[in-house]
C-alpha cells in the first residue's frame, strides 16, 4: 500500500503535488482545530469552522468565521500561526529547510518542486535561494517581532506581548491578516492601533517585504541599490509596488476626507490612507471599519485585491507583474507596435498569454462564487464581491458577512482560497498537463473583436 501511494504520488506532476500538499496540510489542520483543546470553551469545533479557519490559515488569508482571540485556546493559535507560517513560505520551501537542517540529500525532483513553489525563473541555484528565504525571513519577522513588542509588552505584560509580536509579524510578513486583538472586541483587528506610528509602519514594512517576493529579495541582496542591474522582474515589481502604494494612500484619502478621515488628525489619515493602500494587496488587516467605506474605497478595495502582490512571495491576486504586461500589451495593441516593451527588452509572447489567461480565470471564479452566494443568500452584492474578491485574492478584508455564510457559501469561498493560494490557473494546467497536443492546426478565419 505504502509502494502504492508513494509511486502515485511520485507520478503526479508538480503542480499537482504542491496541490496535493496543501490540501494534506489543510486537513492537518482542520483535525487539529476540532480537538476539544483547541477550544476556550473545551468543546469540539464544528468542522466547517475548522475547515473554515484551516484553509483560510493555510492560504494565508484571514477571513474567519469565529474570532482568534476569544474561540482558540493558545494550542489553536499556534496551529494557526504553524499553518500561517508553512502556508506563506510554501510547504516545498519548509520541507527543504528541514532537508538543509538534517543534512539530507536533495534531489532533483525537490528542486523542481521548490522551484515550482516559490515561482523561481530558474532551477540553478534554488537551494541557494532556499537559505536565503529561511534567514531572509528569520530575520524580517524577528524584526518585525522586536519591534511590535515594545508596543504591546507595555499594554499586556512582558511574555504576553512578545508572544502578540511574534503572531503578527509572522501574519504580517505572511500577508496573512489573522490578529489575536479580540480581546479589544471581537474581529477589531487594528482599529485601535490607527493613529500608532509604530505599529502601521512595523505592519506595513512586513506587508511589502513579504510580498515583493523572494527573488526581488535576491536581487537587491546581490546588487544593493543599483537599480539598473536588477532583472526586468524586480524593475516591473518594484515600480509597480510604488505606484500602487503612494497612488492608493493618494486615492483612499480623496474617497475618505469626508467621510472616516474627517474627524482625524494630519497623521492618523496620512496612517489610515497608507494602510488602506497597503493592506488589500492581501494582507487582511484593517485599522478602519470596513463596512463603514464609501463605495469609492471599497471598489478601490477590490481592484487592489485583484491586483495582490507579486509572483514568488507570501502575496496572493494576480499579482503586479500580471496587470502590468497587460497594460503593455494593450499599449501596444493601441500604439500598433510589435511586442510588449518594457525597460529596454521585450516581454515574451508566452508570458503575456499567461497574464490575460491568469486574469480572466480569477475574475470568473470571483464572479462565479459571487452568483452562487448570492443565489444561495440575502446579502448586499458589494459587500459579497467584496468577500468573493478577498477569497481568491488571498487577502481576509471583510464587512463582516463570513459569519452569516451558510454551509455552500462557505465551501464557496474555502475553495476560492485555495485556488488563489496555489494559483487558479495552476489549478486548471495540472488536469490538462497529460493531454497530447494536436499535432495539426484548424483552418483559420477571422472574426470581429471590440
Amino acid at each position: 500500500m505504502k509502494k502504492r501511494l508513494s509511486r502515485w504520488l511520485y507520478s503526479r506532476s508538480r503542480t499537482q503535488f504542491i496541490g496535493l500538499g496543501f490540501l494534506g496540510l489543510i486537513l492537518l489542520g482542520t483535525l487539529l482545530l476540532m480537538l476539544p483543546i483547541s477550544a476556550r470553551d473545551g468543546q469540539a469545533t464544528p468542522m466547517a469552522d475548522a475547515l473554515f479557519t484551516a484553509t483560510s490559515a493555510t492560504c494565508v488569508t484571514g477571513l474567519v468565521r469565529v474570532d482568534t482571540y476569544t474561540h482558540w485556546t493558545l494550542f489553536g493559535q499556534i496551529v494557526i500561526l504553524l499553518l500561517i507560517q508553512i502556508g506563506g513560505l510554501g510547504f516545498m520551501t519548509v520541507s527543504v529547510i528541514f532537508s538543509l537542517v538534517f543534512k539530507r540529500k536533495i534531489g532533483l525532483r525537490e528542486r523542481g518542486l521548490i522551484s515550482e513553489s516559490v515561482n523561481a525563473i530558474q532551477v540553478g541555484g534554488i537551494i541557494h535561494l532556499a537559505k536565503k528565504i529561511l534567514f531572509g525571513t528569520l530575520l524580517v519577522e524577528g524584526t518585525g517581532a522586536v519591534l511590535l513588542s515594545f508596543r504591546f509588552c507595555g499594554q499586556l505584560g512582558f511574555l504576553r506581548g512578545i508572544y502578540y509580536g511574534i503572531f503578527h509579524s509572522v501574519s504580517a510578513f505572511c500577508n496573512a491578516g489573522f490578529d489575536l486583538m479580540g480581546y479589544q472586541g471581537e474581529y477589531s483587528s487594528l482599529v485601535n492601533y490607527s493613529g500608532d506610528w509604530l505599529v502601521n509602519l512595523t505592519i506595513v514594512s512586513l506587508i511589502v517585504i513579504g510580498g515583493i517576493g523572494f527573488l526581488v529579495w535576491d536581487d537587491v541582496t546581490k546588487k544593493g541599490i543599483h537599480f539598473r542591474k536588477y532583472r526586468v522582474h524586480s524593475k516591473i515589481v518594484l515600480t509597480a509596488t510604488a505606484v500602487l502604494i503612494f497612488g492608493g494612500t493618494l486615492l483612499f484619502y480623496l474617497f475618505e476626507a469626508g467621510n472616516l478621515a474627517k474627524d482625524m488628525g494630519v497623521g492618523e489619515t496620512f496612517l489610515t490612507c497608507l494602510f488602506d493602500a497597503v493592506t488589500p494587496r492581501t494582507a487582511g488587516f484593517n485599522t478602519t471599519d470596513i463596512a463603514s467605506l464609501t463605495d469609492g474605497s471599497k471598489l478601490l478595495s477590490i481592484l487592489l485585491m485583484f491586483i495582490g502582490g507579486c509572483p514568488g512571495s507570501t502575496a496572493g491576486g494576480i499579482k503586479t507583474t500580471t496587470i502590468v504586461v497587460l497594460l503593455l500589451h494593450v499599449r501596444a495593441n493601441v500604439k500598433r507596435t510589435r511586442g510588449v516593451n518594457i525597460f529596454r527588452r521585450r516581454i515574451d509572447d508566452d508570458a503575456v498569454k499567461r497574464a490575460s489567461a491568469v486574469a480572466v480565470t480569477n475574475l470568473l471564479l470571483a464572479l462565479t462564487a459571487a452568483l452562487v452566494i448570492c443565489g444561495n443568500q440575502s446579502l448586499d452584492l458589494r459587500d459579497v464581491l467584496l468577500e468573493t474578491f478577498s477569497a481568491i485574492s488571498t487577502v481576509g478584508m471583510s464587512t463582516g458577512i463570513t459569519r452569516e455564510l451558510t454551509l455552500i457559501s462557505q465551501i464557496a469561498v474555502i475553495l476560492l482560497m485555495y485556488c488563489g493560494r496555489v494559483g487558479s490557473l495552476s489549478m486548471a494546467l495540472s488536469f490538462t498537463e497529460k493531454k497530447k497536443i494536436s499535432p495539426y492546426e484548424l483552418p483559420e478565419e477571422k472574426i470581429l473583436i471590440g
